[in-house]
């Protein structure tokens, strides 16, 4: 029997989407849906064996290079993987169009959570079923992917740590031997995350359903603030029975998302000290304080502006809103509070929408399931800029903070910007295409952001996309598709992987 890591990483990918085909398969013969049943297992039967077939003519594969092989198999997983988990979909869904199945799927494994279906009857409960655990799947294989992948060549967040050795291999000390394999470090990584990762859904899920979510509603809600997908089966996080109770749960999950230190394996922490002194959480604390106390003071002055009555209840509920809200979307999630569009009532205001686009554009913490810029980017920005404001007071100081320190506000400040830049450019360029496919400029923009950040219920929630992600042409959508692949390998690995004799002269 052969060793799945000395198969190529597509092929082991393709067997273990068909494997997960037939968790939807069982989930419609347990709730009487046959046909869609039949979808997912003969669908799920015809990968497998399409995987065997290729595992048997690649068995015993070696790559000439293995660290580029692993790189060029990151980017074909999100080219090959979407049209293969579409096919059950398009099955079990006859009136729609595999180009949408397809957009579905891409939007769910890179955990964007944009959906054409914004009515929840519209699709079948297994189908939002495989919805939810592709993005779950796509969640896990992000943070493998981050750990064995990006980081062992300095990139995914971890090139302000080493900017001089981007795009080479950069290994933890002691690693020789074996472990120096990409399979082996994937491997490796899968078996250190995988039960924490599960472990966590598992709990999230049995908490939620303890809080009063159906059991469908409690499985996918885990899988989504696990993964930062923000899928749900519902219109929205305030229709869940759960309330409060189960925001709060959702709360302490997102937590992984703000720190690659709160996961096992958790690759280059620099920064050994306690977790009050992590440079991503003191970043994310500075926005959880700040934004929503701007937020409630904003819908408490309109709350008295409108003579409305002002009361404590509303003004906590308002208060609790605007933390998970900002919460949810720093980390790319998207789950909009209860407490948020009671504060809209409460204070008459509509939602800000550029500020929701700000806070999903900063992103959550280097090798989690979040998207965006990423926190310790934006930290080591900050460092430069407080350095060069206390020079301005005192030309003839000397930076401390040790060697690290001076690093990362110095190069590691450099490539953070250049990182800046070519997202702006990749906006730029996103806006460009959408706008000569006729959409207008607000909701070209929103449907950029949500794209290259992978926050896909931010159309939702903010006006200015007019629309959201309904009634998008196939242009349209196949921009915004490529858009969602770019921001969740970012623009700096792909570079590396096209062009990586530029990143060694």
């Amino acid at each position: 029997m052969t060793r799945w890591p000395a198969l190529p990483l597509p092929v082991v990918l393709l067997g273990i989407a068909a494997l997960m085909m037939y968790v939807p398969a069982l989930h419609g013969v347990v709730v009487r849906q046959h046909a869609v049943a039949r979808a997912f297992f003969y669908s799920g039967t015809l990968v497998l064996a399409f995987a065997l077939l290729l595992g048997i003519v690649t068995q015993g594969f070696r790559p000439r290079n293995p660290a580029r092989s692993h790189l060029r198999a990151l980017v074909l997983a999100y080219l090959m993987l979407p049209p293969v988990m579409a096919l059950p979909f398009a099955v079990a869904v006859p009136d729609t169009s595999f180009f949408n199945a397809w957009f579905e799927m891409v939007s769910s494994f890179t955990t964007t959570g944009a959906t054409l279906y914004d009515t929840p009857g519209r699709l079948p409960p297994s189908v939002h079923l495989w919805r939810g655990l592709v993005g779950w799947a796509g969640g896990f294989f992000t943070l493998v992917a981050a750990a064995a992948i990006l980081a062992p060549q300095n990139l995914g967040g971890f090139e302000v740590f080493a900017p001089a050795s981007l795009g080479r291999i950069r290994l933890e000390p002691g690693q020789t031997g074996a472990s120096t394999d990409p399979a082996q470090r994937l491997l490796h990584q899968a078996k250190l995350v995988f039960p924490v990762y599960a472990g966590l859904t598992i709990a999230v899920w049995i908490a939620l359903s303890v809080a009063g979510d159906p059991a469908l509603v409690a499985v996918m809600h885990a899988m989504a603030v696990l993964a930062t997908s923000g899928i749900s089966p519902l219109t929205g996080l305030p229709a869940a029975p759960s309330g409060v109770a189960g925001e709060a749960v959702l709360a302490l999950a997102l937590g992984v998302a703000l720190t690659r230190r709160l996961l096992p394996g958790a690759p280059y922490s620099e920064a050994r000290g306690p977790l009050w002194r992590d440079p991503e959480l003191r970043v994310a604390a500075l926005f959880l304080v700040a934004v929503p106390g701007a937020l409630f003071l904003r819908h408490w002055i309109g709350a008295i502006e409108s003579d409305l009555p002002a009361s404590l209840a509303g003004g906590l509920s308002a208060l609790w809103g605007a933390l998970f809200t900002v919460l949810s979307f720093l980390t790319t999630t998207g789950f909009e509070s209860q407490g948020w569009t009671d504060a809209r009532v409460w204070s008459g205001l509509q939602a800000p929408g550029l500020l929701l686009l700000g806070l999903v554009m900063m992103g959550g913490g280097v090798a989690t399931t979040a998207g965006g810029v990423k926190l310790l980017r934006v930290y080591a920005l900050y460092s430069l800029g407080r350095h060069e404001m206390g020079r301005l007071s005192d030309p003839s100081s000397v930076g401390g903070g040790g060697p690290a320190a001076r690093q990362m506000r110095g190069e590691g400040a450099f490539i953070a910007f250049v990182f800046f830049m070519l997202f702006a450019l990749s906006l730029g360029a996103a806006n460009l295409g959408l706008a000569a496919l006729g959409l207008p400029f607000e909701r070209a923009v929103v449907l950029s952001v949500a794209a290259l950040t992978t926050t896909g219920p931010l159309a939702g929630v903010t006006q200015l996309a007019d629309g959201g992600w309904i009634g998008l042409g196939d242009g349209a959508k196949a921009v915004l598709a490529a858009c969602m692949v770019l921001g969740r390998l970012e623009t700096l690995a792909l570079l590396a992987f096209l062009l990586p004799a530029a990143w060694r002269r």
